[in-house]
């Protein structure tokens, strides 16, 4: 390979390096004048923060203990839950096999 190649093909690689340079420091240079933290919220965000907690204590008190009591006997034949024949349910308090 000629010495002007190898020279062409240095010069592209610190050209690409000071590109990803100046364009990984572009964040730092944008303008945050224009923003105003009095218009800033939308109405919807602030639902989500008074309605997720709200969810989320239902969830947590309410839909997983349904389905885990959903998956244990008499309930499972009530409701069709069928197990596939490779899935133990296991009690997590004891370890134990809890398929009747």
């Amino acid at each position: 390979m000629s010495r002007l190649r190898r020279g062409m093909r240095r010069s592209r690689g610190w050209a690409l390096v000071a590109l990803l340079v100046v364009a990984m420091s572009a964040p730092a240079l944008a303008d945050r004048a224009g923003y105003d933290s009095q218009k800033a919220g939308h109405p919807v965000k602030i639902a989500y923060y008074v309605l997720y907690p709200v969810g989320f204590i239902i969830d947590v008190l309410v839909l997983r203990p349904a389905h885990w009591l959903g998956q244990r006997e008499p309930f499972r034949t009530v409701f069709g839950v069928e197990v596939a024949p490779d899935y133990e349910l296991v009690d997590p308090g004891t370890g134990a096999d809890a398929v009747d």
